[in-house]
């Protein structure tokens, strides 16, 4: 019998990934299938969705019309090899694994299947992915706007050129990890001058959740928001002019040309 969706791995991404899909009801749990290599993993995930858990990822691609690859990039080969007999051909294969270009991803499963390369980010655990998508010329356009759909059940997507998915990972991909380094830092300068820490890291996290808030609802420029923020002689503008003198913006370029550079190793 035919089914939805099987997903192929069961951690933190694809576990996030499918709550979302499900919750949102675009697939109903009954249509879905998971498979990971932990019996226990697989279990709780189908226990707690109510749908159906393998531990053969063969049985768990047959006769889906969509699967996600939710597995590391050091295991994908041998993950997909092993279940590509398997896949019906007009099934859409999407794979979240980082670096992994859609090339080499038709080499494992055939240049003639519909694959979709995706980089979404932790925060879908709490719906607020931002997802890049970049699909290989054999899926269709109502194929795409199924894609599309399904990983907007958990945050935004967009669809990208494939050259530009290293900058993707490094501006999106890692990103979560960048914000978490701020965040910590506004934090303890705040316990350095007397508050207590759980306080601390509730005001610098929601100064950043608001932040973007803003700047995502208005339309308004990051440099704007800015000035608007830093009054002549005040408190704001000392601080950026610290932080400039630091080279906050200088090391962040750095830092995510080198994310770049990385992903670029690991293709």
């Amino acid at each position: 019998m035919a089914k939805e969706l099987a997903l192929i791995g069961c951690g933190n991404m694809g576990t996030a990934m499918l709550k979302g899909i499900v919750g949102s009801g675009l697939v109903a749990a009954q249509d879905v299938t998971v498979a990971d290599v932990s019996e226990t993993s697989q279990q709780r995930l189908a226990g707690e969705l109510g749908c159906q858990g393998t531990c053969d990822n063969s049985e768990a691609v047959a006769g889906a019309k969509s699967i996600i690859i939710a597995v590391k990039p050091q295991y994908l080969d041998g993950v997909v090899k092993a279940f590509a007999p398997s896949v019906d051909k007009d099934a859409v294969i999407i794979s979240i694994a980082a670096g992994v270009s859609l090339e080499r991803l038709e080499g494992l499963l055939g240049a003639d299947h519909k694959i979709v390369r995706v980089m979404p980010n932790l925060a879908a655990m709490v719906g607020e992915s931002m997802s890049a998508l970049c699909p290989n010329d054999n899926v269709t356009e109502a194929e795409r706007e199924g894609v599309h759909e399904l990983f907007c059940a958990f945050g935004k997507a967009e669809f990208i050129p494939e050259h530009l998915m290293d900058a993707v990972v490094a501006v999106s991909g890692s990103a979560p990890a960048y914000v978490c380094l701020f965040i910590e830092a506004m934090a303890d300068a705040a316990v350095i001058e007397g508050m207590p820490r759980a306080q601390a890291y509730a005001m610098a996290e929601q100064a950043v959740l608001g932040t973007a808030k803003y700047l995502q609802e208005t339309g308004t420029h990051p440099a704007v928001l800015k000035d608007m923020v830093s009054s002549p002689a005040g408190t704001t503008i000392a601080a950026v002019a610290e932080l400039e003198r630091g080279g906050l913006r200088a090391t962040v370029v750095d830092a995510m040309l080198a994310c770049a550079e990385r992903n670029r190793e690991l293709a």
